[in-house]
């Protein structure tokens, strides 16, 4: 039985990964390059799309070094430990605009973005790896995905809520303000990383294939189960991928900048803020309502049936300010549905991972997970990639000025962009959102 401290050290892993690395990148990223950093759309999309892209490769790759991997601090801990203080680093840099043209802004993102990438496979990979090897007991595997689920949206909560205010704090330009920030959330991302690995252990240890061979990799796609459960991870994260890269152009040019609601700021953080909170709670309930309605996978379907209603209603709520409360109603609704699945994934990748066991003789379990961690990026690429490319289409043009390097951004037909961001934020997640439920039910395990 585990000790109360190693689920908050658990916790405090995605924390760091997910509650302000991931999280800031989600959000902050898209609309950091074009209208601060002074990237082009197409850089921008292009961007996001090669470097997440570049992990479809990487992860499975990390995952199956990691299975490999044996010292005195484990099989998956030692990643965490030891790449926690460059993730804060270059997750630091990459906030930082740098005083070059627009060709050398573009070289400095790629290959930031890229280390970034790199640094956040190296240690959340071996993360969700270590879910698999900390406890036999199903149950309480669903109480380390909840935790870990809670950590991530509460800290995504104060990250969120405080950046506008942290930004008037620090003052000076935009660009100032997000080279500093970069450093204290990448100082904190650090903190939590190493501790996630001092904290926690691994009671199991997993029957290992110790030559390197592609098998485990041709396995893969012959589980119908990893088949099925990655395409959801892919989904769910093109749901969440689309709502918060697109959520800072829904306030700057649909409500036409930060709503002030009773000495309230709520910029595009604070907005996606609400939704945080409620995905903090509810990831906390996600294992009793599991319970309660008998299984993962009917308890999952709930959960995306109440993605696609919320979203599809969001879509016909009024784009004037004076509606903020009733957005932020549906999007606290919507949160409830996310809250519900989000410990749910990973908690049925553990599933997998002890299916390929059963099925196979030898772990997979970090490239099992690995795949987790891929969807994640391969959705929230593809997406940010999406609506940077969208929103060029409609109208929006972003770039800097090859004389000054000052950020240059013109709308070319505001109706078409407004239109563009309010379906992006509520079609189209409905639209993956029937998706996932369609692929639950192909589901073959009905734990």
């Amino acid at each position: 039985m585990a000790r109360l401290s190693e689920k908050i050290g658990y916790a405090l892993g995605d924390a760091a990964a997910g509650g302000i690395t991931w999280k800031v990148m989600s959000i902050a990223f898209p609309l950091f390059f074009t209208n601060i950093f002074g990237l082009t759309v197409a850089d921008a999309a292009t961007l996001m799309l090669v470097a997440r892209l570049f992990d479809v490769v990487t992860d499975p790759l990390m995952g199956a070094i990691a299975d490999r991997t044996q010292s005195r601090w484990g099989t998956y801990r030692p990643w965490i430990i030891f790449g926690a203080i460059p993730l804060g680093v270059i997750f630091a840099l990459l906030l930082y605009t740098p005083d070059l043209g627009p060709a050398g802004k573009r070289i400095y993102a790629y290959s930031m973005y890229l280390l970034m990438m790199v640094a956040y496979t190296a240690v959340n990979v071996p993360y969700g790896s270590l879910l698999g090897v900390m406890t036999p007991d199903d149950n309480e595997k669903n109480e380390f995905s909840s935790f870990r689920m809670v950590g991530a949206y509460a800290m995504g909560f104060i990250t969120l809520l405080s950046f506008p205010y942290l930004q008037k704090l620090v003052g000076g330009t935009p660009a100032h303000q997000y080279a500093v920030l970069g450093a204290i959330l990448g100082g904190l991302a650090a903190l939590g990383t190493l501790a996630c690995g001092l904290l926690t252990k691994e009671r199991l240890k997993p029957v290992r294939a110790e030559k390197f061979s592609f098998k485990p990799f041709a396995d893969l796609f012959r589980n119908k189960p990893w088949i099925y459960l990655t395409l959801v991870g892919v989904c769910t994260n093109f749901f969440n991928g689309f709502r918060y890269a697109v959520a800072g152009y829904l306030l700057e040019y649909c409500l036409h900048g930060d709503v002030t609601v009773s000495g309230l700021i709520i910029n595009y953080t604070v907005f996606m803020t609400f939704g945080e909170v409620t995905c903090m709670i509810f990831g906390g309930i996600s294992p009793a309502f599991t319970r309660w309605v008998g299984s993962k996978h009917r308890a999952f379907s709930i959960a995306a049936l109440i993605c696609a209603v919320t979203s599809i209603l969001f879509f016909f709520i009024p784009m004037d300010p004076k509606f903020i409360w009733l957005m932020v109603a549906m999007v606290i609704l919507t949160s409830v549905g996310i809250g519900l699945y989000s410990p749910l994934l990973w908690s049925m990748y553990a599933d997998v991972a002890d299916y390929a066991t059963e099925k196979n003789g030898t772990s997979s379990t970090g490239l099992i997970f690995s795949s987790g961690t891929m969807a994640q990026k391969f959705g929230s690429a593809i997406s940010g990639a999406l609506v940077a490319t969208f929103l060029g289409l409609a109208g929006f043009i972003s770039g800097s000025d090859p004389v000054t390097g000052q950020t240059v951004v013109t709308i070319t037909n505001e109706p078409a962009v407004q239109k563009m961001i309010w379906s992006i934020f509520s079609i189209f997640p409905a639209a993956i959102a029937f998706i996932i439920m369609l692929l639950l039910r192909l589901y073959p395990i009905k734990k």
